[in-house]
């Protein structure tokens, strides 16, 4: 009997504990429920596929998602199309003239105005005369036809200009531009003509100008960014600039099995890059192809590249001379155009930095020695995330068609309406001096063309 009354009081207490509770659940039910929020046009929520996507980017202290860029295309319209003329699909061109457009190297210290250029155009309204452009050296040597075919073929935004290669223009000619060297046409040049110097190799491969020669041009056209037209090897253009990396969906370091490879011929290059791959294979296999190595690739074999990007993680993309912007195909052809991550020596490393896309090489002028890069390198063979993080650019961006000769009628025309006049005093002199050195470093050697000093090695 005491037992069942206990059981009864227990019971009683639980239902007086549970009773508040029950009200309050039955006053929420009673509650008048709120309408559902229906995102505004506007501020539509991210949708699942771009939550995947975001990716934080803190870029000049400004922080930019992914996600934010992809949703603001949706809404603007088409990401592709709505990209330049020169990008892949890009359908967007100048529609309006700029007087003050950053074109020439005085409005844009340290740029290379390529995008610029490219973009620019005349009024719509006038009738603007064509400009005649004399190809000094034949236009065998550029690989074009003469008229107008090039720029109305590649549909430049400035296409009033006209290419010979008729001596007998000379004289009539808007502009006169001379390939590696200075061909002597027996003139003198009009005020008004412009004559340009190009150049494709670095200075310690082409021929020195006769004195004569030295005080003649107006304008250069050189890999080099204080150039007045930038010719480069390569160009990469962002697709949105606050957007320099993009997560990733594979892993670039899966199976490959081997280190660091190299494809060379010239075993007696000036910066002794020879010799620092050498010394770098002392601490970490580095197997060379061609006349400097014991492994051969044939450079007509197609699957060479292929090869090398199936096997090995490094590629050493080291020029023949280190000189001032002079950075090339083995770069960014052998290195960023395929999945492998490119060890690089030639330009300095802020040059380095300004033509290729963020954080997709590593420069030897980051480390004392080859047996410190070699530790790095070591580091990123056992870590697959570091390694992949060379490898975040990847689908931010692409390599451009740079549209020389657009670019230079565009300039002809611009440089005519601004009444500009430049010359170069002494032309030798701006692209020969301090532009190279012979230091397998830039570090201690001021862009001298000094000798180079011995490797560092800590044995």
């Amino acid at each position: 009997m005491r037992v069942r009354a206990a059981r009864a009081l227990r019971a009683l207490r639980r239902a007086v504990l549970l009773l508040p509770l029950a009200l309050t659940a039955l006053a929420l039910l009673l509650l008048p429920r709120p309408q559902p929020l229906t995102p505004s046009p506007g501020n539509s929520l991210p949708t699942a596929a771009l939550k995947d996507e975001i990716h934080l980017q803190v870029i000049e202290n400004e922080v930019v998602t992914t996600a934010d860029y992809v949703a603001n295309q949706e809404i603007e319209g088409d990401e592709v199309s709505r990209r330049p003329w020169f990008m892949r699909g890009g359908e967007q061109r100048p529609w309006q003239s700029d007087p003050h457009a950053k074109l020439f190297p005085e409005d844009a210290p340290g740029d290379d105005r390529i995008v610029q250029q490219l973009m620019y155009t005349l009024p719509k309204d006038e009738d603007v005369p064509i400009k005649k452009i004399l190809l000094a050296n034949g236009v065998g040597a550029w690989g074009v036809a003469a008229g107008r075919t090039e720029f109305i073929r590649n549909k430049c935004p400035v296409d009033r200009c006209s290419i010979t290669a008729d001596l007998r223009d000379a004289t009539t000619a808007d502009a006169i531009l001379y390939k590696d060297h200075h061909t002597v046409l027996n003139m003198k040049r009009s005020p008004n003509q412009i004559w340009i110097l190009y150049y494709l190799e670095c200075p310690y491969h082409t021929a020195s100008l006769r004195p004569s020669s030295f005080d003649v041009f107006n304008w250069t056209s050189t890999y080099r960014r204080d150039s007045d037209i930038v010719a480069p090897y390569e160009r990469w253009v962002y697709y949105n600039p606050k957007v320099t990396e993009k997560e990733l969906d594979r892993n670039y370091a899966a199976n490959k099995t081997k280190k660091v490879a190299w494809f060379v011929s010239n075993c007696h290059a000036r910066n002794r890059r020879l010799q620092y791959a050498r010394q770098l294979s002392k601490y970490i296999q580095v197997d060379i192809y061609g006349a400097c190595g014991t492994h051969h690739c044939p450079r007509t074999d197609p699957n060479c590249l292929e090869m090398l990007e199936r096997e090995y993680k490094f590629y050493l993309a080291f020029e023949n001379s280190n000189c001032r912007d002079y950075i090339t195909e083995k770069f960014f052809v052998n290195g960023l155009q395929h999945n492998i991550l490119p060890i690089v020596m030639g330009a300095r490393s802020s040059e380095y930095a300004a033509a290729a896309p963020h954080n997709s090489y590593i420069h030897v002028e980051e480390f004392a020695n080859a047996e410190e890069l070699a530790a790095y390198l070591t580091r990123l063979d056992e870590d697959d995330n570091l390694y992949n993080s060379y490898f975040k650019w990847k689908g931010t961006g692409e390599f451009i068609n740079t549209y020389f000769f657009c670019r230079v009628c565009a300039m002809v025309h611009a440089n005519e309406r601004r009444h500009r006049s430049a010359h170069y005093s002494d032309v030798q002199a701006w692209w020969r001096d301090g532009a190279c050195t012979r230091a397998t470093y830039w570090r201690g050697a001021d862009g001298k063309d000094t000798a180079s000093p011995p490797l560092i090695s800590s044995n």
